[in-house]
């Protein structure tokens, strides 16, 4: 979220500048934006237009860019993009320009200048960056906002410039990875084993504190005292490092193993803070605790980090059988209300009722579990800093030596996801991101739908999850897995070809048992038998049943696709035929060319010559007689001699 906090008119302030000569550092004759990061921290963004030669330029820029901040409320990310944008831009045109002066949105020199800058962009960036496609688009923006106001002057050919397509190439992403079931196992893991640590912490935090009085009526060396007065506000870390002797030898030996390292160790210089940073973690979670608690809503519920650290205790209903969410999304302006159910508790087998009781030796996946967990262990904090309500994810901090309740900061120095699995000891493979989390969990929910990306897709486009989520290995894996299934299954059946009888079981065509005994029925051993399965160039146990029509009608492919079918069976006594068939193909194949051939024929082709491979020559020979005598013909559709006489 990004506000205006100051401004005065850029192009204004150029032309007061130009005429009354003031300095470039004068901040008042600049302009001023206040954006508000994820953390609810205030950064501010400045343009200066007298910092570039092309003075008007900047700030006809600047201006835009302060009213598209304060319309659309732009992250400070963002802003700082378009800062960036007009800083990158006026400074190539300062270098590219020796009247840079005179440039301005109203002069056609510009429109040359801008495409040559936005072409030679990336040389800046290191290959495959977006960076250079970003900072080009953001210029471009500004420009279409000033032509979309009728009453301030642009030239046409630089409006139709912006509106047109980049020059700037938008560089290479590659898409993350989901966790692998192993590592995502691990670390839902180590979540759940942080949060008991935490909540044993801080009981035990707590429990010592009510055992404590004020210092000054204690000890200022005595922990529970320290605890006490912490825990109620009545004293201050400044107090505490005041208190405490100059060198740590000093110090009781409680004191001195609080604060030491993993070497032994003792960091001198540091260690009353260090000292006050594990009092306040006894009694209030740190900002390496909350990761675990993202971990788990994200596995749980299946959203986004922003979303499961951005809602607060108003958004939160409990239901009898579940709790209810008001999940909010920035980059996409969404607000959902999501309801989680719990799963079914075990019944007590001696009284036939639900037990109540938590699993603590393994991970439950249940939302309103880890919720509680969460308002419980941030109670505390959350009554510090009431003016925080949109988050549940809050925690103190130390500047210097000043006390601070407020939001928690996921990007926080030696505090991050990294970090946090460093500290758990969880290595992942590839990177370690928390958005790969997200990932996971749209994978096994597609895994779960069947791979309906309608259901995978609940909670954003379907253009999304096919361009976004659908790229993880998992999911990859399993569709390379479909489509080999349903490539082999056709490829099985199109490669299924006729069964061959060799000469030498000639004998088996005139037994109708022996026929049975290859795998046909009765009827169908009795109709080849008696030649009333002869489809020409073979035999067909099922003529209704062909893989190449409609199931229950009759093929209407043979005997053209015979030597392609299952169901093809083929004798001894039907070698003329086939020997007049392979005839026939060999003609075609002179007349087609190789691609049309094979895409049309190649299968039959192959599976004839295989056939005829199988014949003794002297079969062949007994075969060719039959055929000048007259006595053998081949009878095939009127199609099959003008397929090719266009």
């Amino acid at each position: 979220m990004a506000r205006v906090k100051w401004r005065r008119s850029a192009e204004w302030t150029a032309f007061l500048r130009q005429a009354l000569g003031a300095p470039g550092g004068d901040d008042r004759l600049g302009v001023r934006v206040v954006a508000v990061n994820e953390q609810g921290r205030e950064r501010l963004h400045y343009v200066d237009p007298a910092d570039y030669r092309c003075s008007r330029l900047a700030a006809q820029l600047a201006d835009e860019w302060v009213e598209y901040v304060a319309v659309t409320g732009l992250s400070a990310s963002a802003s700082r993009d378009y800062v960036r944008a007009v800083d990158l831009v006026c400074s190539a045109m300062d270098g590219a320009c020796e009247e840079a002066e005179s440039l301005s949105l109203e002069s056609a020199d510009l429109l040359p200048l801008l495409a040559r800058w936005e072409r030679t962009l990336p040389a800046s960036y290191q290959e495959g960056s977006r960076q250079a496609g970003v900072t080009a688009s953001c210029v471009r923006v500004l420009i279409v906002r000033r032509d979309d106001h009728p009453e301030r002057r642009l030239d046409e050919s630089l409006a139709r410039f912006a509106r047109g397509r980049c020059l700037t190439p938008w560089g290479d992403t590659s898409e993350r990875d989901e966790f692998s079931r192993a590592d995502k196992r691990a670390l839902v893991k180590a979540a759940w084993q942080e949060v008991h640590a935490l909540e044993k912490r801080l009981a035990d935090g707590w429990s010592l504190a009510a055992q404590g009085r004020h210092p000054d009526d204690g000890d200022w060396l005595h922990v529970p005292d320290l605890l006490w007065g912490l825990s109620r506000g009545v004293i201050e870390p400044r107090q505490i490092g005041d208190a405490l002797p100059t060198l740590t030898a000093q110090w009781p030996d409680v004191l001195r193993e609080m604060v030491l390292r993993a070497d032994g160790t003792v960091a001198k210089r540091r260690a009353r803070r260090d000292l006050i940073l594990q009092l306040l973690a006894r009694l209030y979670p740190t900002n390496l605790d909350l990761h675990a608690f993202r971990v788990l809503l994200m596995d749980a519920a299946g959203h986004a980090s922003e979303e499961v650290t951005g809602f607060g205790a108003q958004d939160i209903e409990f239901l009898p059988k579940g709790v209810r969410l008001t999940l909010v999304k920035n980059r996409a302006s969404r607000v959902r209300h999501r309801a989680f159910r719990d799963a079914a508790k075990p019944r007590n087998p001696d009284q036939g009722e639900v037990t109540a009781s938590e699993v603590l030796d393994g991970p439950r996946r249940e939302v309103s579990a880890i919720v509680r967990r969460l308002l419980a262990v941030t109670e505390k904090v959350r009554e510090r800093c009431p003016e925080v309500t949109d988050t549940l994810f809050v925690r103190p901090s130390l500047a210097y030596y000043d006390l601070r309740f407020g939001r928690w900061n996921s990007n926080m120095q030696g505090q991050r996801f990294t970090d946090w699995l460093h500290a758990v000891g969880v290595t992942v493979d590839g990177e370690a991101h928390i958005g790969r989390l997200r990932k996971s969990t749209k994978v096994e929910k597609a895994i779960v739908s069947g791979g309906r990306i309608s259901v995978a897709a609940d909670d954003h486009l379907e253009e999304t999850f096919a361009g976004h989520y659908a790229q993880g290995t998992t999911l990859r894996i399993l569709s390379g897995k479909v489509i080999t299934t349903a490539q082999d299954h056709w490829f099985q059946q199109a490669m299924e070809g006729p069964t061959l009888i060799s000469s030498d079981a000639a004998e088996i065509t005139e037994d109708t048992e022996r026929l049975q005994a290859l795998g046909l029925d009765k009827e169908q051993a009795d109709g080849i038998v008696q030649g009333e399965l002869d489809m020409g160039v073979s035999h067909c146990k099922n003529p209704w049943d062909s893989p190449f029509s409609p199931p229950g009608e009759l093929c209407a492919v043979a005997p053209l696709r015979c030597l392609e079918c299952r169901n093809a069976w083929l004798l001894p006594s039907q070698l003329p035929q086939l020997m007049l068939f392979a005839e026939h193909l060999e003609t075609v194949r002179q007349r087609l060319d190789p691609k049309t051939f094979t895409r049309l024929w190649g299968q039959s082709y192959v599976n004839l010559r295989a056939a005829l491979d199988e014949r003794t020559e002297e079969e062949k020979d007994l075969a060719r007689k039959h055929i000048t005598a007259g006595g053998v013909s081949l009878d095939l559709p009127l199609a099959a001699h003008v397929e090719f006489d266009a």
